[in-house]
């Protein structure tokens, strides 16, 4: 997930924000994923606080009692450095929530797509990924050896509070 709309100035880019238009759209993209039966064991959020604020509206809103794993590395993170952090997951986890900063999250999310998802979330996701966007992906396997094309799309929501 790429966090959700944030003040655009503070006084400095780890600092700012959600707006509250923001805060909705994280909330509501949480009530999507409780929906969609999504149930998250485990999760990477960057140490930015608008990172932190979007897993908190996402979290609340699914119902989800996890405490994650705030990454001060993951704020500056290139595409091979957030999939090196994704391995690192704990092999009893199932379900992995990653909340980030494009244009890394855009990026992983197309890169470990196998082609063989639901064209209509692919073809959503070809169009943009907006602050407070969501992929949804499937993978079989264990975390060490996820990587390009190992996973396929299952949806695709851009939150709208």
């Amino acid at each position: 997930m790429r966090h959700a709309k944030a003040e655009q100035v503070a006084a400095s880019d780890i600092e700012r924000r959600l707006l509250d238009g923001g805060q909705a759209d994280a909330a509501e993209a949480g009530a999507w994923l409780a929906a969609r039966g999504v149930s998250a064991d485990h999760a990477l959020v960057s140490a930015a606080m608008r990172t932190k604020e979007t897993w908190e509206a996402l979290a609340g809103a699914a119902g989800w009692a996890l405490e994650p794993s705030v990454d001060q590395g993951l704020y500056s993170a290139g595409p091979e450095t957030v999939l090196d952090l994704m391995r690192l997951t704990p092999d009893e986890a199932v379900t992995l929530v990653v909340v980030g900063h494009n244009p890394a999250a855009a990026y992983v999310a197309n890169m470990l797509d196998d082609g063989e998802g639901d064209t209509e979330a692919t073809n959503e996701m070809a169009m943009g990924y907006p602050a407070g966007a969501v992929t949804v992906l499937e993978y079989d396997g264990p975390w060490t050896d996820l990587g390009p094309a190992t996973a396929r799309i299952v949806a695709f929501h851009v939150g709208r509070g």
